[in-house]
Protein backbone atom coordinates (compact mmCIF):
# COMPACT_ATOMS: atom_id res chain seq x y z
CA UNK A 1 0.00 0.00 0.00
CA UNK A 2 1.22 3.29 -0.67
CA UNK A 3 2.08 5.75 1.43
CA UNK A 4 1.89 9.76 1.42
CA UNK A 5 -0.22 11.72 -1.19
CA UNK A 6 -0.39 8.28 -3.27
CA UNK A 7 -3.16 7.44 -0.41
CA UNK A 8 -5.56 10.34 -0.91
CA UNK A 9 -5.69 9.93 -4.65
CA UNK A 10 -6.55 6.32 -4.45
CA UNK A 11 -10.96 5.78 -5.36
CA UNK A 12 -12.23 3.47 -2.43
CA UNK A 13 -12.27 0.09 -4.12
CA UNK A 14 -8.20 0.10 -4.48
CA UNK A 15 -8.07 0.81 -0.92
CA UNK A 16 -9.57 -2.10 -0.22
CA UNK A 17 -8.05 -4.32 -2.26
CA UNK A 18 -4.67 -2.93 -0.87
CA UNK A 19 -6.19 -3.68 2.63
CA UNK A 20 -7.15 -7.13 1.80
CA UNK A 21 -3.93 -7.98 0.62
CA UNK A 22 -1.70 -6.73 3.84
CA UNK A 23 -4.24 -8.94 6.00
CA UNK A 24 -3.55 -12.14 3.31
CA UNK A 25 0.07 -11.82 3.54
CA UNK A 26 -0.02 -11.42 7.32
CA UNK A 27 -2.04 -14.81 7.59
CA UNK A 28 0.31 -16.15 5.33
CA UNK A 29 2.76 -15.41 7.61
CA UNK A 30 1.05 -16.58 10.50
CA UNK A 31 0.47 -19.69 9.35
CA UNK A 32 2.69 -22.31 10.79
CA UNK A 33 3.32 -26.04 9.81
CA UNK A 34 2.72 -28.50 11.74
CA UNK A 35 6.14 -29.77 10.96
CA UNK A 36 7.69 -26.60 12.32
CA UNK A 37 5.36 -26.93 15.80
CA UNK A 38 6.68 -30.19 16.00
CA UNK A 39 10.17 -29.69 15.34
CA UNK A 40 9.71 -27.18 18.14
CA UNK A 41 8.04 -29.69 20.89
CA UNK A 42 10.85 -32.14 19.60
CA UNK A 43 13.64 -29.09 20.46
CA UNK A 44 11.82 -28.53 23.51
CA UNK A 45 12.50 -32.40 24.64
CA UNK A 46 15.79 -32.51 24.17
CA UNK A 47 16.83 -29.53 25.97
CA UNK A 48 14.60 -30.72 28.82
CA UNK A 49 17.05 -33.48 29.05
CA UNK A 50 19.63 -31.35 28.94
CA UNK A 51 18.74 -29.80 31.63
CA UNK A 52 18.30 -32.15 33.90
CA UNK A 53 21.12 -33.53 33.34
CA UNK A 54 23.05 -30.50 33.83
CA UNK A 55 21.02 -30.15 36.86
CA UNK A 56 22.35 -32.91 38.05
CA UNK A 57 26.06 -32.23 36.99
CA UNK A 58 25.89 -28.62 39.46
CA UNK A 59 24.61 -30.98 41.91
CA UNK A 60 27.31 -33.47 42.26
CA UNK A 61 29.89 -29.84 41.94
CA UNK A 62 28.17 -28.67 45.14
CA UNK A 63 28.18 -31.90 46.77
CA UNK A 64 32.14 -31.83 45.99
CA UNK A 65 32.13 -28.03 47.73
CA UNK A 66 29.96 -29.12 50.61
CA UNK A 67 32.47 -32.01 51.10
CA UNK A 68 35.36 -29.62 50.79
CA UNK A 69 33.82 -27.56 53.51
CA UNK A 70 33.53 -29.92 55.72
CA UNK A 71 37.13 -31.67 55.72
CA UNK A 72 37.87 -27.75 55.98
CA UNK A 73 35.46 -25.07 57.35
CA UNK A 74 38.26 -22.73 57.75
CA UNK A 75 40.03 -23.13 54.05
CA UNK A 76 36.55 -23.35 52.41
CA UNK A 77 34.35 -21.74 53.97
CA UNK A 78 34.20 -18.59 51.90
CA UNK A 79 33.63 -20.66 48.85
CA UNK A 80 31.21 -23.25 50.10
CA UNK A 81 28.70 -19.74 51.54
CA UNK A 82 28.87 -18.47 47.85
CA UNK A 83 27.85 -21.47 46.78
CA UNK A 84 24.93 -21.78 48.87
CA UNK A 85 24.08 -18.61 47.71
CA UNK A 86 24.53 -19.30 44.17
CA UNK A 87 22.41 -22.34 43.87
CA UNK A 88 19.90 -20.44 45.80
CA UNK A 89 19.67 -17.52 43.31
CA UNK A 90 19.87 -20.06 40.54
CA UNK A 91 16.43 -22.39 41.53
CA UNK A 92 14.72 -19.50 42.20
CA UNK A 93 14.94 -17.83 38.46
CA UNK A 94 15.02 -21.72 37.24
CA UNK A 95 11.73 -22.37 39.26
CA UNK A 96 10.14 -18.67 37.77
CA UNK A 97 10.24 -19.81 34.67
CA UNK A 98 9.27 -23.37 35.12
CA UNK A 99 6.04 -21.76 36.31
CA UNK A 100 5.35 -19.68 33.38
CA UNK A 101 6.09 -22.42 31.20
CA UNK A 102 2.94 -23.97 32.96
CA UNK A 103 1.36 -20.62 32.82
CA UNK A 104 1.35 -20.79 28.84
CA UNK A 105 0.20 -24.21 28.61
CA UNK A 106 -2.44 -23.66 30.89
CA UNK A 107 -3.90 -20.76 28.84
CA UNK A 108 -3.32 -22.38 25.74
CA UNK A 109 -5.08 -26.00 26.46
CA UNK A 110 -7.23 -25.00 29.63
CA UNK A 111 -6.66 -25.90 33.63
CA UNK A 112 -5.50 -29.41 32.22
CA UNK A 113 -2.36 -28.14 29.87
CA UNK A 114 1.17 -29.73 29.78
CA UNK A 115 4.09 -27.86 28.32
CA UNK A 116 5.58 -31.14 27.91
CA UNK A 117 2.72 -31.78 25.83
CA UNK A 118 -0.12 -28.89 23.80
CA UNK A 119 -2.39 -29.26 22.05
CA UNK A 120 -3.22 -26.01 20.71
CA UNK A 121 0.47 -25.75 19.65
CA UNK A 122 0.11 -23.03 17.42
CA UNK A 123 -1.98 -20.98 19.73
CA UNK A 124 -0.43 -17.08 19.36
CA UNK A 125 -2.20 -15.78 22.00
CA UNK A 126 -1.38 -17.80 25.06
CA UNK A 127 2.66 -16.45 25.19
CA UNK A 128 1.88 -12.67 24.71
CA UNK A 129 -1.42 -12.81 27.16
CA UNK A 130 0.41 -14.37 29.89
CA UNK A 131 3.79 -12.83 29.30
CA UNK A 132 2.78 -9.39 27.64
CA UNK A 133 -0.22 -8.44 29.74
CA UNK A 134 -0.06 -4.88 31.13
CA UNK A 135 -1.16 -5.61 34.39
CA UNK A 136 1.03 -8.69 35.19
CA UNK A 137 3.95 -7.24 33.61
CA UNK A 138 4.90 -11.28 33.59
CA UNK A 139 7.74 -10.86 30.76
CA UNK A 140 9.09 -7.39 32.00
CA UNK A 141 10.04 -9.20 35.68
CA UNK A 142 11.48 -11.96 33.89
CA UNK A 143 13.64 -9.38 31.94
CA UNK A 144 14.42 -7.70 35.02
CA UNK A 145 15.66 -10.92 37.14
CA UNK A 146 17.54 -12.26 34.21
CA UNK A 147 19.40 -8.95 34.26
CA UNK A 148 20.06 -9.31 37.84
CA UNK A 149 21.21 -13.02 38.29
CA UNK A 150 23.50 -11.99 35.29
CA UNK A 151 25.04 -9.13 36.99
CA UNK A 152 25.02 -11.38 40.43
CA UNK A 153 26.59 -14.37 38.93
CA UNK A 154 29.44 -13.02 36.80
CA UNK A 155 30.83 -11.31 39.56
CA UNK A 156 31.95 -15.12 41.05
CA UNK A 157 33.36 -15.79 37.33
CA UNK A 158 36.82 -14.14 37.11
CA UNK A 159 37.92 -15.52 33.85
CA UNK A 160 37.11 -13.18 31.29
CA UNK A 161 36.66 -15.13 28.34
CA UNK A 162 33.68 -17.19 30.75
CA UNK A 163 32.62 -14.40 31.79
CA UNK A 164 32.29 -12.90 28.55
CA UNK A 165 30.39 -15.58 27.59
CA UNK A 166 27.54 -16.10 29.96
CA UNK A 167 26.94 -12.15 29.58
CA UNK A 168 26.34 -12.72 25.91
CA UNK A 169 23.91 -16.12 27.00
CA UNK A 170 22.32 -14.45 29.50
CA UNK A 171 21.86 -11.13 27.51
CA UNK A 172 18.58 -8.89 27.06
CA UNK A 173 19.54 -6.60 24.77
CA UNK A 174 17.63 -7.10 21.36
CA UNK A 175 17.99 -5.17 18.24
CA UNK A 176 14.68 -3.99 16.19
CA UNK A 177 13.69 -5.96 13.30
CA UNK A 178 13.51 -4.94 9.93
CA UNK A 179 10.63 -2.94 9.25
CA UNK A 180 9.52 -2.47 13.22
CA UNK A 181 8.02 1.08 14.19
CA UNK A 182 9.62 1.99 17.58
CA UNK A 183 11.97 0.50 20.01
CA UNK A 184 11.09 -3.30 20.90
CA UNK A 185 11.74 -5.10 24.67
CA UNK A 186 13.20 -8.58 25.16
CA UNK A 187 9.83 -9.77 26.16
CA UNK A 188 7.85 -8.62 22.95
CA UNK A 189 10.58 -10.05 20.88
CA UNK A 190 10.36 -13.43 22.83
CA UNK A 191 6.43 -13.89 23.32
CA UNK A 192 4.65 -11.43 21.10
CA UNK A 193 2.80 -12.98 18.08
CA UNK A 194 5.07 -16.67 19.14
CA UNK A 195 3.19 -19.86 18.87
CA UNK A 196 3.00 -21.69 22.68
CA UNK A 197 5.12 -24.13 21.86
CA UNK A 198 8.03 -21.89 20.90
CA UNK A 199 7.56 -19.72 23.87
CA UNK A 200 8.06 -22.71 26.02
CA UNK A 201 10.96 -23.70 23.80
CA UNK A 202 12.71 -20.77 24.29
CA UNK A 203 12.07 -20.30 28.03
CA UNK A 204 13.32 -24.24 28.37
CA UNK A 205 16.23 -22.63 26.89
CA UNK A 206 16.46 -20.29 29.12
CA UNK A 207 16.35 -22.29 31.98
CA UNK A 208 19.15 -24.16 30.32
CA UNK A 209 21.64 -21.43 30.23
CA UNK A 210 20.50 -20.26 34.18
CA UNK A 211 22.21 -24.06 34.72
CA UNK A 212 24.94 -23.54 32.67
CA UNK A 213 26.38 -19.95 34.27
CA UNK A 214 25.59 -21.66 37.58
CA UNK A 215 27.85 -24.54 36.18
CA UNK A 216 30.52 -21.98 35.47
CA UNK A 217 30.24 -20.69 38.85
CA UNK A 218 30.48 -23.57 40.67
CA UNK A 219 33.61 -24.92 39.45
CA UNK A 220 35.59 -21.10 40.30
CA UNK A 221 34.56 -21.40 43.73
CA UNK A 222 35.80 -24.93 43.98
CA UNK A 223 39.18 -23.71 41.94
CA UNK A 224 39.09 -20.90 44.81
CA UNK A 225 39.70 -23.09 47.63
CA UNK A 226 43.33 -24.38 46.32
CA UNK A 227 43.63 -21.33 44.77
CA UNK A 228 45.77 -20.10 47.66
CA UNK A 229 48.16 -23.07 47.99
CA UNK A 230 51.73 -23.20 47.16
CA UNK A 231 52.90 -26.58 45.26
CA UNK A 232 56.46 -28.07 46.02
CA UNK A 233 58.12 -31.07 45.45
CA UNK A 234 59.88 -31.39 49.19
CA UNK A 235 58.99 -31.15 52.33
CA UNK A 236 61.63 -30.37 55.63
CA UNK A 237 61.33 -29.47 59.03
CA UNK A 238 63.01 -25.94 60.21
CA UNK A 239 63.81 -25.34 63.89
CA UNK A 240 64.10 -21.01 63.63
CA UNK A 241 65.19 -19.34 67.30
CA UNK A 242 65.08 -15.85 68.21
CA UNK A 243 68.63 -16.34 69.27
CA UNK A 244 70.71 -19.04 69.59
CA UNK A 245 72.70 -17.42 72.39
CA UNK A 246 71.00 -16.69 76.03
CA UNK A 247 71.70 -14.89 79.24
CA UNK A 248 71.31 -17.30 82.19
CA UNK A 249 68.23 -16.17 83.44
CA UNK A 250 66.48 -15.29 80.24
CA UNK A 251 64.04 -17.61 77.85
CA UNK A 252 65.09 -19.61 74.71
CA UNK A 253 62.54 -18.88 72.13
CA UNK A 254 62.53 -21.01 68.63
CA UNK A 255 59.78 -21.49 66.23
CA UNK A 256 59.49 -25.31 64.80
CA UNK A 257 57.61 -25.50 61.62
CA UNK A 258 57.72 -27.34 58.31
CA UNK A 259 58.03 -26.04 55.17
CA UNK A 260 55.57 -25.42 52.85
CA UNK A 261 52.85 -26.25 55.54
CA UNK A 262 49.42 -25.29 55.29
CA UNK A 263 48.70 -23.04 58.07
CA UNK A 264 45.12 -24.66 58.44
CA UNK A 265 46.42 -28.24 58.97
CA UNK A 266 48.91 -27.98 62.32
CA UNK A 267 51.38 -30.91 62.54
CA UNK A 268 52.35 -32.57 65.30
CA UNK A 269 55.61 -31.63 66.84
CA UNK A 270 57.66 -33.86 69.09
CA UNK A 271 60.44 -32.30 71.14
CA UNK A 272 62.71 -34.63 72.64
CA UNK A 273 59.70 -37.68 72.99
CA UNK A 274 57.24 -35.22 74.16
CA UNK A 275 54.62 -33.72 72.15
CA UNK A 276 54.89 -29.68 72.08
CA UNK A 277 51.40 -28.11 73.43
CA UNK A 278 52.01 -25.30 71.36
CA UNK A 279 50.06 -25.25 68.07
CA UNK A 280 51.52 -22.60 66.28
CA UNK A 281 55.17 -24.43 67.39
CA UNK A 282 56.65 -21.66 69.49
CA UNK A 283 58.92 -24.20 71.77
CA UNK A 284 60.75 -22.23 74.83
CA UNK A 285 62.08 -22.72 78.44
CA UNK A 286 64.19 -21.13 80.71
CA UNK A 287 67.89 -22.63 80.43
CA UNK A 288 69.97 -23.25 83.19
CA UNK A 289 73.26 -24.67 83.12
CA UNK A 290 76.09 -22.45 80.97
CA UNK A 291 77.31 -23.91 77.81
CA UNK A 292 76.10 -25.19 74.14
CA UNK A 293 72.99 -27.91 74.62
CA UNK A 294 71.16 -30.04 72.06
CA UNK A 295 67.94 -30.83 71.64
CA UNK A 296 65.46 -33.10 68.51
CA UNK A 297 62.40 -33.97 67.39
CA UNK A 298 60.13 -34.69 64.56
CA UNK A 299 57.26 -33.41 62.86
CA UNK A 300 54.15 -35.57 61.95
CA UNK A 301 52.09 -34.62 59.39
CA UNK A 302 49.41 -36.28 57.56
CA UNK A 303 49.49 -36.79 53.46
CA UNK A 304 46.33 -35.93 51.71
CA UNK A 305 45.76 -40.03 50.89
CA UNK A 306 45.65 -40.41 55.07
CA UNK A 307 48.88 -41.94 55.96
CA UNK A 308 51.65 -39.70 58.16
CA UNK A 309 54.67 -38.13 57.19
CA UNK A 310 57.59 -37.98 60.12
CA UNK A 311 60.25 -35.11 59.43
CA UNK A 312 63.14 -35.30 62.23
CA UNK A 313 64.61 -32.07 63.17
CA UNK A 314 67.21 -31.13 65.96
CA UNK A 315 69.36 -28.03 67.46
CA UNK A 316 71.57 -26.82 69.49
CA UNK A 317 71.59 -23.22 71.96
CA UNK A 318 74.30 -21.74 73.62
CA UNK A 319 73.66 -20.35 77.44
CA UNK A 320 76.61 -17.60 78.82
CA UNK A 321 76.97 -15.79 81.85
CA UNK A 322 75.17 -12.59 82.06
CA UNK A 323 78.42 -9.62 80.90
CA UNK A 324 78.38 -6.32 79.99
CA UNK A 325 81.44 -4.75 77.95
CA UNK A 326 82.37 -1.55 79.18
CA UNK A 327 85.22 0.23 77.99
CA UNK A 328 86.59 4.07 78.10
CA UNK A 329 86.63 5.59 74.98
CA UNK A 330 89.88 7.90 75.73
CA UNK A 331 91.41 5.43 78.14
CA UNK A 332 91.55 3.13 80.75
CA UNK A 333 90.58 5.99 83.49
CA UNK A 334 88.23 8.95 84.11
CA UNK A 335 89.37 12.22 84.46
CA UNK A 336 87.88 14.76 87.15
CA UNK A 337 86.65 17.60 85.71
CA UNK A 338 85.88 16.73 82.26
CA UNK A 339 83.23 14.95 80.57
CA UNK A 340 84.55 11.11 79.73
CA UNK A 341 82.88 9.43 77.19
CA UNK A 342 81.79 5.79 77.86
CA UNK A 343 80.94 2.77 75.74
CA UNK A 344 78.03 0.34 76.94
CA UNK A 345 76.62 -2.64 75.52
CA UNK A 346 75.44 -6.63 76.33
CA UNK A 347 75.82 -8.71 73.26
CA UNK A 348 72.10 -10.08 72.26
CA UNK A 349 70.17 -6.82 74.27
CA UNK A 350 69.63 -3.63 71.77
CA UNK A 351 70.63 -0.96 73.33
CA UNK A 352 67.43 1.00 74.16
CA UNK A 353 67.10 -2.06 76.97
CA UNK A 354 70.06 -1.17 78.57
CA UNK A 355 70.54 0.90 81.85
CA UNK A 356 73.63 2.36 83.49
CA UNK A 357 74.18 3.97 86.72
CA UNK A 358 77.79 5.44 88.40
CA UNK A 359 78.99 6.17 91.58
CA UNK A 360 81.28 8.94 92.80
CA UNK A 361 80.29 11.17 89.58
CA UNK A 362 77.01 11.03 87.36
CA UNK A 363 76.17 9.00 84.21
CA UNK A 364 74.40 10.53 81.32
CA UNK A 365 72.86 9.21 78.59
CA UNK A 366 73.55 10.62 74.97
CA UNK A 367 71.59 8.83 72.10
CA UNK A 368 73.59 5.24 72.11
CA UNK A 369 76.77 6.58 74.43
CA UNK A 370 77.16 7.53 77.78
CA UNK A 371 79.19 10.27 79.40
CA UNK A 372 80.57 10.30 82.79
CA UNK A 373 81.56 13.19 84.78
CA UNK A 374 83.37 11.62 88.14
CA UNK A 375 83.49 13.60 91.43
CA UNK A 376 86.24 13.16 93.85
CA UNK A 377 89.89 12.30 92.79
CA UNK A 378 91.62 9.77 94.73
CA UNK A 379 88.69 7.38 94.77
CA UNK A 380 87.01 5.13 92.51
CA UNK A 381 83.84 5.07 90.13
CA UNK A 382 81.78 1.91 89.67
CA UNK A 383 79.79 1.39 86.59
CA UNK A 384 76.67 -0.98 86.95
CA UNK A 385 74.48 -2.27 83.77
CA UNK A 386 71.37 -3.87 83.51
CA UNK A 387 69.57 -4.87 81.02
CA UNK A 388 65.40 -5.64 80.40
CA UNK A 389 65.46 -9.13 79.97
CA UNK A 390 62.16 -11.11 79.07
CA UNK A 391 60.43 -7.98 80.57
CA UNK A 392 62.43 -7.79 83.88
CA UNK A 393 65.51 -5.77 84.50
CA UNK A 394 68.74 -8.19 85.35
CA UNK A 395 72.54 -7.10 86.47
CA UNK A 396 74.75 -7.80 83.37
CA UNK A 397 77.82 -6.35 85.04
CA UNK A 398 80.18 -4.05 86.76
CA UNK A 399 83.08 -2.01 86.19
CA UNK A 400 85.49 -0.15 88.38
CA UNK A 401 86.85 2.80 87.43
CA UNK A 402 90.13 5.21 88.87
CA UNK A 403 89.64 8.83 89.31
CA UNK A 404 92.81 11.20 88.19
CA UNK A 405 93.31 14.50 88.41
CA UNK A 406 94.29 15.84 84.38
CA UNK A 407 97.80 16.07 83.37
CA UNK A 408 99.41 19.33 83.13
CA UNK A 409 99.14 21.22 79.54
CA UNK A 410 102.13 22.34 77.06
CA UNK A 411 101.91 25.94 76.46
CA UNK A 412 101.85 26.70 72.66
CA UNK A 413 102.61 29.70 70.03
CA UNK A 414 99.39 29.58 67.82
CA UNK A 415 101.12 30.28 64.13
CA UNK A 416 100.27 30.68 60.99
CA UNK A 417 101.53 28.85 57.66
CA UNK A 418 101.61 30.61 54.36
CA UNK A 419 98.77 28.54 53.34
CA UNK A 420 97.17 30.40 56.25
CA UNK A 421 96.36 26.86 58.30
CA UNK A 422 97.07 27.47 62.11
CA UNK A 423 99.58 25.10 64.47
CA UNK A 424 100.83 24.89 67.57
CA UNK A 425 104.54 25.79 68.12
CA UNK A 426 105.79 24.44 71.32
CA UNK A 427 109.01 25.72 71.64
CA UNK A 428 112.73 25.06 70.54
CA UNK A 429 114.39 22.92 69.35
CA UNK A 430 111.88 23.83 66.57
CA UNK A 431 112.24 27.42 65.30
CA UNK A 432 110.05 29.79 63.92
CA UNK A 433 110.07 32.92 61.37
CA UNK A 434 109.78 36.27 63.28
CA UNK A 435 106.95 37.75 61.12
CA UNK A 436 105.38 34.58 62.70
CA UNK A 437 106.39 35.49 66.22
CA UNK A 438 104.43 39.10 65.38
CA UNK A 439 101.39 37.45 63.91
CA UNK A 440 100.86 35.59 67.58
CA UNK A 441 98.39 37.63 69.64
CA UNK A 442 99.85 35.68 72.97
CA UNK A 443 100.02 32.61 74.46
CA UNK A 444 97.19 29.16 74.70
CA UNK A 445 97.84 26.05 76.51
CA UNK A 446 96.44 22.35 75.84
CA UNK A 447 96.08 18.88 76.22
CA UNK A 448 96.57 17.92 72.39
CA UNK A 449 98.36 14.25 72.68
CA UNK A 450 95.94 12.41 70.72
CA UNK A 451 94.62 10.85 73.67
CA UNK A 452 92.87 13.70 75.11
CA UNK A 453 92.07 16.80 73.76
CA UNK A 454 91.45 19.80 76.21
CA UNK A 455 92.13 23.41 76.32
CA UNK A 456 93.37 25.60 79.19
CA UNK A 457 93.09 29.18 79.62
CA UNK A 458 96.45 30.85 80.21
CA UNK A 459 95.91 33.21 83.30
CA UNK A 460 99.19 35.19 82.63
CA UNK A 461 102.96 34.33 81.81
CA UNK A 462 106.35 36.25 81.87
CA UNK A 463 109.03 36.58 78.50
CA UNK A 464 112.52 36.79 79.70
CA UNK A 465 115.21 38.13 76.91
CA UNK A 466 119.01 38.25 76.90
CA UNK A 467 120.95 41.52 76.08
CA UNK A 468 124.30 41.81 74.92
CA UNK A 469 126.20 41.78 78.41
CA UNK A 470 123.97 38.45 79.13
CA UNK A 471 121.38 40.35 81.62
CA UNK A 472 117.81 38.93 81.91
CA UNK A 473 115.14 41.57 80.81
CA UNK A 474 112.03 39.98 81.53
CA UNK A 475 108.23 41.42 81.03
CA UNK A 476 105.09 40.81 81.79
CA UNK A 477 101.73 39.31 80.07
CA UNK A 478 98.76 41.30 79.15
CA UNK A 479 96.76 38.00 80.63
CA UNK A 480 97.40 35.14 77.50
CA UNK A 481 97.83 38.03 75.53
CA UNK A 482 101.62 40.01 74.57
CA UNK A 483 101.85 43.07 76.50
CA UNK A 484 103.34 46.05 74.26
CA UNK A 485 106.33 46.10 75.81
CA UNK A 486 106.81 42.21 74.71
CA UNK A 487 105.56 43.02 71.42
CA UNK A 488 108.34 45.83 71.72
CA UNK A 489 111.37 43.24 72.43
CA UNK A 490 110.15 40.69 69.31
CA UNK A 491 110.76 43.84 67.39
CA UNK A 492 114.35 44.15 68.48
CA UNK A 493 115.16 40.42 68.18
CA UNK A 494 117.70 39.69 65.42
CA UNK A 495 117.25 36.23 63.28
CA UNK A 496 118.98 33.11 65.25
CA UNK A 497 117.96 34.62 68.55
CA UNK A 498 115.76 33.12 71.08
CA UNK A 499 113.79 34.12 74.24
CA UNK A 500 111.73 31.87 76.78
CA UNK A 501 108.49 32.27 78.12
CA UNK A 502 108.24 31.23 82.30
CA UNK A 503 105.74 31.66 84.58
CA UNK A 504 103.02 30.07 82.70
CA UNK A 505 100.10 30.08 85.08
CA UNK A 506 96.49 28.24 83.15
CA UNK A 507 93.27 26.97 85.03
CA UNK A 508 91.64 23.85 83.20
CA UNK A 509 87.90 22.72 83.35
CA UNK A 510 88.44 21.16 86.36
CA UNK A 511 89.08 24.75 87.98
CA UNK A 512 92.42 24.40 89.18
CA UNK A 513 95.20 26.98 88.35
CA UNK A 514 98.34 25.35 87.54
CA UNK A 515 101.61 26.37 87.29
CA UNK A 516 103.26 25.16 83.06
CA UNK A 517 106.99 24.29 82.57
CA UNK A 518 108.79 27.47 80.64
CA UNK A 519 109.38 26.95 76.99
CA UNK A 520 112.16 28.55 74.71
CA UNK A 521 110.63 30.26 71.48
CA UNK A 522 114.19 30.20 68.68
CA UNK A 523 113.57 32.49 65.52
CA UNK A 524 114.99 31.32 61.97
Amino acid sequence: MAGGNNVAKMSPRQRMINLMYIVLTAMLALNVSSDVLNGFSQVQESIQRTNLNMSARNQVQFDYLEGLFRQNPEKAGKSYAAGVDLRKHASELYNQIEELKKAIAVKADGKDGNYNDIINNDDLEAASVTMLNPATKRGEKLRLDVNSFREYVVKLIPDSAKRRGVMETLSTTVSNAPGSVGPMTWEQKMFENMPAVAAVTMLTKLQNDVRQAEGEALTQLITNVDIGDVRVNELNAYVIPNSNMIIRGGRYSANIVLAAIDTTQRPAIYVNGAKLANPNGLYEFVPGQVGTHEYSGYIEVTRGDGTTDRRPFKSAYTVIEPMATISPTMMNVLYAGIQNPISISVPGIPMNAIQATMTNGTLTRNGDHWVALPGKVGSEAVISVSAQVEGRSQSVGSMTFRVRKLPDPTPYLPVKDAAGNVSHYKGSPKRISKAQLMAADGLGAAIDDDILNVSYSVLSFSTVFLDQMGNAIPEVSDGSRFSARQKDQFKRLKAGKSFFISNVKAKGPDGITRDIPPMEVALN
